[in-house]
């Protein structure tokens, strides 16, 4: 397969493995999957999908040299996000962790294609849900891994907050030590520790975006309380899921999805809130090789080590946020 990635560029991509799983239905249902979940379906976001990441992260792994091993890992790791993707564990009060999808990996792996798909090339697919067993993949927070690179290098551009250059100049400064990714670069490093904050603020830790995401699953779990949609629907796409709420005659469901527009305004409201909500906070500290050996760009860096704990101190606790509907006087 001859694949062009919007961050990558154009590869190669030959081995039968790798290839029957990008084929399989189990990693094609993700092209359904908006890695924004609701705000990309409303068009506030660009409509990247979780296959566009999954592949993508296993790119990335395979340009730092990793076995095929870690690239299967790599582009399995997202394929039992559900539709919406981290709205759903918003549904579940999950909104801290957004861990739904790893909780439910297993169970969900079983029942698809990618057990017997594996199986035609003498691989168990039980090797790789483990994705701390691949440590150019995932790494704990706040270091660099493949997963977070990947959909911090894939926003950063159609989100403003970089160019293709400079997505290319920082790709370019990525080394594998101790098996681990870090920078070679301190500037490189820097660069990646603040737009990395810069794109949580703007998306996925951003006070409308947050509103969003409750907003539809207060829509959600109207939903399954009514019967528009089963917990089995998860596990399809976001367009038909979508439809099937919108196609119910619940008034108060209904009355919930009528809010979520890019019209509706959020507002901070102590006193009067529509509901108060926390969220999943992100923000990396690079680790940059110098003299050998690798040391976190917080302990290289005091002005970032200080802007960065200012930022998360911020943005922690729980939101007040009253929603003001697009049709208000």
């Amino acid at each position: 397969m001859d694949y062009l990635d919007a961050v990558y560029g154009r590869e190669a991509i030959e081995e039968a493995v790798l290839l029957d799983l990008m084929n399989s239905a189990a990693i094609k249902r993700l092209q359904g999957v908006l890695q924004h979940g609701i705000t990309g379906l409303i068009g506030i976001t660009q409509p990247i999908t979780r296959f566009e990441h999954s592949v993508g992260a296993m790119l990335l792994v395979r340009r730092l040299g990793a076995p095929v091993a870690e690239q299967i890992a790599a582009l399995l790791h997202d394929v039992s996000h559900t539709a919406f993707s981290h709205v759903i564990d918003y549904v579940f009060d999950g909104h801290d962790s957004q861990s739904y999808h790893d909780e439910m990996k297993e169970v969900y792996v079983a029942g698809t294609d990618i057990p017997a798909t594996l199986a035609r090339h003498g691989r168990d697919w039980r090797d790789y849900l483990d994705e701390e067993q691949f440590p150019l993949l995932e790494q704990p927070s706040p270091r660099l891994c493949a997963d977070r690179l990947d959909y911090f290098l894939r926003d950063s551009v159609p989100l403003g907050l970089a160019t293709a250059e400079q997505v290319a100049r920082a790709l370019a400064h990525l080394v594998v030590a101790d098996g681990r990714i870090a920078t070679d670069d301190l500037e490189t490093a820097r660069w990646l520790g603040h737009r990395f904050m810069a794109c949580d603020d703007a998306s996925w830790a951003n006070f409308r975006e947050v509103g969003l995401y409750e907003l539809t699953a207060q829509a959600i779990r109207r939903g399954l309380a009514v019967g528009a949609i089963m917990e089995a629907d998860f596990w399809l796409t976001d367009a038909p899921v979508w439809a099937k709420l919108h196609a119910h005659s619940d008034e108060t469901l209904q009355n919930w999805l009528a809010l979520i527009m890019p019209r509706t305004r959020f507002e901070w409201d102590e006193a009067n809130p529509t509901f108060t909500i926390s969220t999943k906070l992100r923000a990396i500290d690079p680790d940059v090789l110098m003299d050998g050996r690798l040391r976190p760009l917080s302990s290289l860096d005091p002005e970032f080590a200080r802007l960065r704990a200012a930022y998360l101190t911020h943005k922690s606790g729980k939101w007040p946020i009253r929603v003001v509907p697009h049709f208000a006087s």
